[in-house]
């Protein structure tokens, strides 16, 4: 009954305003990412009307519910209790109660367990209703000046360098632009890893501290972005990475071909195949066999002393190192 007696009503300055009653269902509800003022007078409303506000961490939602005269009943719901949590929310709604769900920044289920929630009301036939508002990755993506057209959220990458090195081979040739979250400890750790693994002439944008007092949007090639913050103090504040896609005219056969002999003629094999890699985001391994390949076409077409010596020199260079 004690609960009953709380208003439902949220503050704008000094006006004092009353939440309209909610129906039961599942709200979605986007926080801001840094800067208080980007909440939206509908979040507010939802949040001020909840049964229950079900945050990530309680103590940061508070910040943002004391800013605006919200006095609602809260509860934890994160990574590490969403197996006992969650049940309990879904209880609620199936009891007839409202719940809104929130992060610590940004947009709920993007980089948190919300959606395992989200699948269990569906499953159950709640009601979930979305309720939109600040977002880091659209942040990021709309300053960095890369293609919008389309674009793929991939999160965090893995820590270990094979997984991450796995994952980003997998995403090099989607094509859309990427865009992930890291900390500011592993940032240039994982520039140097997108170089070897994407390419270093990529387009990419850094954003640092989105909507706070200190933002940052660094942008320029993945390797001019890996050189300055390896060279640079470990940055402060939430990171988003964004980098375009690939070029599709750097990826045409007969460039890569072309560039393959071009560098071939000026260092052994092995080297010339690591030389391509690295600017055009291909597999060393593979542009290896394509030059491979090249040559060994060259000779048969060409019967000459030339032929022969290129290969025979690059093999020998290629088996000693």
């Amino acid at each position: 009954m004690t609960g009953e007696l709380v208003k439902r009503s949220y503050v704008i300055g000094q006006t004092e305003i009353s939440a309209r009653p909610l129906e039961p269902a599942l709200y979605l509800v986007a926080t801001p990412i840094g800067n208080l003022a980007d909440i939206t007078l509908r979040a507010l409303e939802t949040l001020a009307a909840a049964d229950i506000v079900a945050c990530e961490d309680t103590r940061v939602s508070r910040v943002l519910l004391d800013r605006y005269g919200i006095r609602r009943r809260t509860t934890a719901y994160h990574e590490h209790n969403a197996v006992d949590a969650g049940p309990k929310l879904i209880a609620a709604l199936l009891d007839g109660q409202s719940v809104a769900l929130i992060s610590d920044a940004g947009t709920p289920l993007i980089s948190d367990p919300g959606y395992r929630l989200v699948g269990e009301a569906l499953d159950q036939g709640i009601r979930v209703v979305p309720i939109p508002g600040p977002s880091a990755p659209l942040a990021a993506l709309t300053a960095s000046g890369l293609p919008s057209d389309a674009f793929l959220f991939a999160g965090f990458l893995p820590v270990k360098t094979g997984q991450r090195l796995t994952r980003l081979e997998a995403l090099k040739t989607a094509p859309a632009t990427l865009i992930f979250f890291e900390s500011p400890r592993r940032l240039a750790e994982t520039l140097g890893a997108m170089v070897g693994a994407l390419g270093g002439a990529r387009k990419a944008a850094i954003g640092r501290e989105l909507t706070k007092t200190f933002e940052e949007i660094r942008t320029g090639t993945l390797q001019s972005l890996a050189d300055h913050y390896a060279a640079a103090d470990t940055p402060k504040g939430e990171i988003v990475i964004c980098v375009g896609p690939s070029d599709a005219t750097a990826d045409e056969p007969a460039d890569i071909d072309r560039l393959l002999l071009s560098l071939a003629a000026e260092m052994p094999a092995s080297k010339a195949a690591a030389e391509a890699a690295k600017m055009t985001g291909g597999q060393k391994q593979t542009l290896y066999r394509r030059l491979l390949e090249l040559k060994d076409t060259g000779k048969k077409g060409d019967t000459g002393k030339e032929g022969d010596t290129g290969k025979e020199g690059d093999t020998g260079k290629d088996g000693d190192a």
